[in-house]
């Protein structure tokens, strides 16, 4: 069984920054695709950033420039650098996980992490 925790999360300034961590736990064979999603209250979820097996990555319009994907995958870790951060950045951020684990295909959502921007 994988499982899949963030952390990180919290209350910042405007224009401050924070790192979320993603950890993936569990007899995981293989990683592939790794995304950060996140969900303001009254709206829909929306992808953040997300980063492929080879180091691609792709963000989300509106934090391009200003958050940056990376992954350890000596640690099985994906981190979400988010700096200049904005009050509309507000929302629990929630990482998803898929690879293989067990000789079978896993697809896992963390429980997510709230971030709060605010003075």
């Amino acid at each position: 069984q994988v499982q899949v925790v963030e952390s990180g999360g919290g209350l910042v300034e405007p224009g401050g920054s924070l790192r979320l961590s993603c950890a993936a736990s569990g007899s995981i064979f293989a990683i592939n695709a790794v995304g950060w999603y996140r969900q303001a209250p009254g709206k829909q979820r929306e992808l953040a950033a997300e980063i492929s097996s080879g180091g691609s990555v792709n963000y989300g319009r509106s934090v391009k420039g200003r958050f940056t994907i990376s992954r350890d995958n000596a640690k099985n870790t994906v981190y979400l650098q988010m700096n200049s951060l904005k009050p509309e950045d507000t929302a629990v951020y929630y990482c998803n996980v898929a690879g293989w684990a067990d000789l079978d295909e896993f697809d896992e959502w963390g429980q997510g992490t709230q971030v709060t921007v605010s003075s």
